[in-house]
């Protein structure tokens, strides 16, 4: 049985061939499990949660959130992205609409045209020469 929000195998070996901060042969201090770390990352994106509502299962959500953000300073973030952008055979590709918003006028819409009004009125002038 599949996770919702986990990596197959096959994704997880094309993001680890990065040689990931934390991994072995990687200067500095290595870390549990970098495959964990992605997979908490996804699953707080995927699921639109804060961090403070992570599951425990992964772990502190302040250490996450550290971690996420060291990462992005260092541009760990940007390569991954590069590097499966170059693969032409994502399963999916989502964009999401939800936060695109524009008035009617940003898409080009026909204003809607203002009568004269009439000197002495405060009512159009075509309703004003009809009384």
């Amino acid at each position: 049985m599949e996770k919702r929000y986990a990596l197959r195998d096959d994704q997880w070996e094309r993001i680890q061939a990065l040689g990931l901060p934390g991994s072995n042969g990687y200067v500095g201090v290595t870390s549990q499990d970098n495959r964990l770390f992605v997979e908490a990352v996804l699953y707080r994106f995927r699921a639109g949660i804060p961090w403070r509502d992570l599951p425990s299962r992964f772990g502190n959500w302040h250490r996450v959130y550290v971690r996420f953000n060291r990462w992005s300073k260092q541009g760990v973030w940007l390569r991954i992205f590069e590097h499966l952008a170059r693969d032409r055979s994502n399963e999916y590709a989502m964009i999401d609409s939800t936060i695109v918003r524009a008035q009617r006028s940003a898409a080009g819409a026909q204003k809607k045209r203002q009568l004269p009004r009439s000197p002495r009125s405060s009512k159009p002038l075509a309703v004003a020469e009809a009384d």
